[in-house]
């Protein structure tokens, strides 16, 4: 072909027809740079087809990565929904101590220690520069914000890791028998919901304490309701930054799933 388009030029010269020749000269040049134009397009294209092949793996890793997350999130705000139940059945026994029953009270004290947390899954997407594969502008967002978000709700989760630590702790080993309400908190399964495997069968058989605590007293102590309600109250505020965060979920894995929709 070059051989083809040589002969051309060199018998418009020797032909002396150089107004021929200068036309022919910008065809042949307009020829290349169209041909070149058009390898590149084709090039961007490949490129663009791979880059969205990689989007769609990308997007079904996040899929699964998010769908474990809501899961995990919804058992943590289930474990504090528990601790918000025990919180109020308490503050029913101090209000009317007359109501109260011992295994109760323990059972509902026990259960303020649980300290639920939220571990999710984090992708490297934003270091590892893989965030530029995805197309969808809003996904890229949330999916920037998503560490951010997870922060607000750990900071929260700190404050009530710290006072079931110190001021709870100090509380329940100075006034409660702890082989009693580890007792009724295994028998009940609330320690159960923090194992991996739900599904392993655990020796919880214990015998309960001889000794007693005073009832009367407890119910009767501030500082107990005072412990209560701080209890609570991060609980609550705990799960209204779950709830928050929950929504989040829910909308990146519906606009995961609407992309996974537009396969290339």
């Amino acid at each position: 072909m070059i051989k083809f388009f040589r002969k051309i030029r060199q018998k418009l010269l020797t032909e002396n027809k150089f107004s021929k020749y200068l036309i022919y000269s910008i065809g042949e040049i307009v020829l290349v740079v169209v041909g070149i134009l058009i390898a590149l397009q084709i090039n961007n294209w490949n490129e663009g087809r791979k880059d969205r092949i990689q989007e769609q793996v990308l997007l079904e890793q996040l899929h699964r990565e998010y769908n474990s997350n809501l899961i995990q999130l919804d058992e943590k705000i289930e474990i504090r929904k528990r601790v918000i139940n025990a919180c109020s059945k308490l503050f029913k026994s101090i209000d009317e101590p007359e109501l109260f029953q011992t295994d109760s009270l323990i059972t509902q004290t026990g259960a303020l220690g649980t300290a639920a947390t939220f571990d999710p899954i984090v992708n490297d997407l934003i270091s590892s520069g893989k965030l530029q594969l995805i197309t969808n502008q809003r996904l890229k967002e949330l999916l920037t914000l998503w560490t951010t978000e997870v922060v607000q709700l750990t900071e929260e989760e700190i404050n009530y890791y710290e006072f079931r630590n110190n001021e709870y702790r100090s509380y329940i080993q100075e006034h409660f028998i702890l082989r009693d309400i580890h007792d009724l908190m295994w028998s009940n399964s609330t320690f159960l919901s923090f194992l991996l495997d739900k599904s392993k069968g655990v020796d919880t058989s214990s015998s309960r304490s001889k000794h007693k605590i005073n009832v009367a007293s407890i119910l009767n102590d501030p500082q107990f309701e005072n412990i209560v309600t701080q209890c609570r109250t991060l609980a609550v505020i705990c799960n209204l930054q779950s709830y928050t965060l929950r929504d989040r979920i829910e909308e990146i894995l519906g606009i995961i799933e609407g992309e996974m929709k537009n396969k290339p």
